[in-house]
């Protein structure tokens, strides 16, 4: 009997110590999965730095599509559109950017120049609520330049361009430097859409009446609501920002006869990407209803693709005619159109 008992005890000891060995590996392992398990893929997106800030809708793009791609996006900010490009001109080979997100339009001619963009390889949606589609540059939200203006203040606002420059009673106007800013740059191409061989006279005019000229759009905008200016160069949909922030409905976009200048945003597949399939993923993901919404309320620019808008935008007036120059023009003749802008202001 007691041969018996000790016979069971043994087989249990046994049983017991196999039941802590497993328990053990298991525990091991779970404590030493995160170290060895494969790291997860890495994109990286080299973006203008107000992406990701607390206003910007980079984080909400960041968040949706690493839920679904399982795995990592490394949001680059680099300053403004131009300092993107400059940026990956200067790495060349040794980028570590797999896409750039946040040129527009009128950089697609310099940044075909650099070599470094591919073919991105997505089909033109369906639901593309825009005549815009390119095969090296994906659009993802658009926009139109404007005056913007304090309807308090300013009783009758000009309802052209030539109204506002050659028939103004003395307004005070502030805009940005076409060479350091992007709606600087695509006010130089509208003056030149509207006005074409006239352009230089019609600088000169508008002079007169300009308090300072600045070298980014921030500077410009505080100096406006500072109530140092009458004016300011902007975009139509920027009195969506104060009807948001503040409830404020003061500010209002002048809208002009002859059309505004369209500004198309883009993202672009970097040629010496090591994660093209990844990159393609996070392309496709810009076109989505989710990301096309953070696109509405955060940057605050139409959406790419048919989604109902925020109903803020029904609040704002709409523009009657885009304007634009294609890649080639601007790459023709941009250059001379700046040089045409610096004599006529400075005289």
């Amino acid at each position: 009997m007691l041969r018996s008992y000790l016979s069971c005890y043994q087989s249990l000891n046994r049983c017991f110590k196999r039941i802590f060995s497993i328990l053990s590996t298991l525990l091991l392992s779970t404590i030493l999965s995160p170290v060895f398990a494969e790291p997860l893929p890495t994109l990286t997106v080299y973006t203008y730095s107000s992406f990701m800030s607390e206003w910007g809708a980079g984080e909400a793009i960041k968040k949706g599509f690493e839920a679904q791609c399982h795995c990592q996006l490394n949001v680059v900010g680099t300053g403004d559109a131009g300092t993107i490009l400059n940026r990956i001109r200067l790495e060349g080979d040794k980028t570590k950017a797999d896409v750039i997100l946040g040129l527009d339009n009128n950089l697609l001619g310099q940044a075909l120049k650099t070599g470094m963009i591919a073919p991105h390889g997505i089909a033109k949606p369906d639901n593309l609520n825009i005549d815009w589609w390119s095969s090296d540059f994906l659009p993802y939200d658009y926009g139109y330049f404007a005056f913007i203006y304090n309807q308090d203040k300013i009783q009758n606002p000009p309802k052209s361009l030539h109204e506002f420059i050659d028939n103004q009673p003395n307004w005070k106007i502030v805009y940005e430097d076409p060479r350091t800013s992007t709606p600087g740059l695509g006010l130089l191409f509208w003056m030149q859409k509207v006005y074409g061989d006239q352009t230089s006279k019609m600088w000169q005019k508008l002079a007169k009446h300009t308090v300072t000229v600045t070298k980014g759009w921030s500077d410009a905008y505080s100096l406006f609501l500072k109530g140092e200016a009458d004016f300011v160069l902007s975009y139509s949909t920027s009195p969506i920002v104060h009807i948001l922030n503040n409830n404020d409905h003061r500010y209002v976009a002048a809208i002009f006869d002859e059309g505004h200048y369209r500004q198309v945003e883009v993202a672009a597949l970097v040629k010496q990407s090591k994660q093209k399939a990844l990159a393609q993923q996070f392309l496709h993901y810009l076109l989505t209803a989710d990301a096309q919404r953070e696109f509405a309320n955060k940057n605050v620019m139409y959406p790419i693709i048919n989604i109902a808008l925020p109903d803020v935008y029904q609040q704002i007036k709409p523009v009657n005619k885009a304007l634009e120059f294609d890649a080639q023009q601007i790459d023709d003749y941009q250059k001379t159109w700046i040089r045409e802008w610096q004599m006529a202001v400075s005289q």
